[in-house]
């Protein structure tokens, strides 16, 4: 139903995965470029992951250790400091190899009256606006089963040109963790409206594999707050299943509990693995996901 890391379920024919993945993909060249906008305005002044090491560009001054060699101390400006020596570190810019993959499912084509895109427009343009933004801050940034880590500022637009060949129309839905290295990250969005356990299951499979990840989950607001009244009939995107309820306001408050019991399940996993976990509602600014998201990897540092 979210996270499909493996087949499309037996409810899903291949004709339908087609149709949905040809229907994304001619999406992309808008998505790409609303992208892109939102990288840019939020952007400014942003570097790659830093730390200490070698390189030209400076970083900053620190206390003089002892035990450092003499010849590390920047003199002139400990001279405005008599009572302390200071050296001038430089910065590292570490690259970092970052997988980034949005669902495909056909869960995430939902959008409410309340919110002004589908999920599955929101998750490819924060997608992609991650992978833009990482891809200017020298990082390596891959596409799983789509493409290799792309160590290359454009690397957004080649990720979003190959969502967009015929020949990934089927495939752009499953997520191939074969790619994966130890000490690699992966960013994964969707709605994760599966079982809870089978998605549980999944990134405790990743991280074995010592990988580190961020969960991103997309909610069109009508999915949180349940605003249906009267008789409403609820169709599963999945297997096609209907059921109708005479008073759907009656199913209201454990519909909530439920959903928000989900919401923990998912937030502790990711805490107990070290994992970020970020919740994004459709009918918020993209931007404000996104800055979330990118300070969060950028305070996890490079493994």
């Amino acid at each position: 139903m979210a996270l499909s890391i493996g087949t499309a379920t037996q409810s899903q024919t291949g004709h339908e995965v087609l149709a949905r993945s040809r229907a994304r993909a001619a999406l992309i060249p808008d998505l790409l470029i609303e992208a892109q906008r939102i990288a840019n305005t939020v952007t400014s002044g942003w570097h790659g992951r830093r730390r200490r090491g070698p390189g030209d560009a400076f970083w900053q001054f620190r206390p003089y250790d002892s035990g450092e060699s003499l010849s590390r101390i920047d003199w002139r400006r400990s001279a405005r400091d008599e009572n302390a020596l200071y050296v001038r570190d430089q910065e590292w810019e570490a690259a970092h190899t970052v997988w980034v993959w949005a669902d495909n499912s056909a869960s995430m084509l939902y959008q409410s009256d309340n919110a002004e895109v589908s999920k599955q427009s929101r998750a490819l343009v924060l997608a992609l606006a991650l992978c833009e933004v990482l891809a200017r801050s020298g990082e390596r940034v891959g596409w799983p089963g789509l493409t290799r880590p792309l160590a290359n500022r454009d690397a957004a637009e080649r990720i979003a040109a190959a969502l967009s060949l015929p020949a990934n129309h089927g495939t752009a839905n499953t997520p191939m963790l074969a790619d994966m290295r130890p000490r690699s990250e992966i960013v994964l969005v969707s709605d994760f409206l599966q079982p809870v356990e089978q998605t549980l299951a999944e990134i405790e499979n990743i991280a074995q594999q010592q990988v580190r990840g961020s969960l991103v989950q997309i909610i069109d607001p009508a999915e949180e707050v349940f605003p249906f009244r009267g008789r409403t009939e609820f169709v599963d995107p999945e297997s096609g299943e209907r059921i109708t309820f005479g008073r759907a306001e009656m199913l209201g408050e454990d519909y909530q509990n439920r959903f928000a019991a989900r919401q923990n399940a998912l937030e502790r996993h990711c805490r107990r693995l070290g994992w970020n976990f970020v919740v994004h509602h459709t009918d918020q600014l993209a931007s404000s996901a996104l800055v979330k998201l990118h300070l969060l990897l950028s305070q996890g540092g490079a493994a």
